[in-house]
């Protein structure tokens, strides 16, 4: 499936210093996916930055076998988002 990255969150990406290959990677092999708004998807997957662990939420939609990258951004706070099997 192709992946678009919009040009608002490239401008994102490049301001906190987030790998383009991360996002696709993020997006094509996530570790996990929940529910955003407004029937977004969030694709999660955690990273390693020096000795700390992030997560790494790629904000997209599906549209006509496309995937649009509406946003994405690194978190410590893992916990409030990851979600654990139930």
């Amino acid at each position: 499936m192709k992946i678009t990255i919009l040009p608002i969150a490239r401008n994102k990406l490049t301001r906190r210093d987030i790998a383009i290959e991360w996002v696709t990677e993020t997006v094509e092999k996530p570790t996990q996916i929940v529910s955003g708004y407004g029937g977004r998807q969030i694709a999660q997957r955690k990273y390693i930055l020096g000795e700390k662990e992030y997560l790494l939420r790629v904000v997209y939609q599906e549209e006509n076998m496309e995937i649009i990258v509406i946003s994405a951004y690194l978190t410590s706070q893992i916990k409030k988002y990851w979600k654990e099997e139930d």
